[in-house]
């Protein structure tokens, strides 16, 4: 089996990297809906017996503001992952390669705009 083309591994990594991006959005929505629940069985007094309660609600967000500092250098990473692609669909375009490769970078490429 002949090693992927640069194109292929390009798109790969603009897929991966969008995958990772979504995975962070799943899971700083997860972690903002458990400190809201902690916050309100806080102020309900839900958590009277539970003398760690507001030490896991700080522990929470500091979670969250950790995953909320991911984004900036992912974006980054996106970006550049993307120009790549950009420029590997253009190689390939003025050496006249045509296939799947191509079809499957431009339809990653397409995916990664909208997203």
């Amino acid at each position: 089996m002949p090693p992927p083309s640069p194109l292929a591994i390009a798109s790969s990594s603009v897929q991966r990297l969008l995958k990772e991006e979504a995975s962070y959005h799943k899971e700083l929505a997860d972690q903002e809906a458990r400190v809201k629940t902690l916050g309100e069985d806080i102020k309900n007094g839900k958590s009277a017996g539970d003398e760690n309660a507001e030490f896991m609600l700080k522990q929470q967000q500091t979670a969250v503001e950790e995953t909320k500092a991911v984004f900036g250098p992912l974006k980054k990473r996106i970006a550049d992952a993307i120009a790549k692609l950009e420029d590997q669909i253009a190689s390939s375009e003025e050496l006249g390669t045509q296939g799947a490769d191509v079809e499957q970078a431009k339809a990653m490429l397409a995916q990664a705009r909208a997203a």
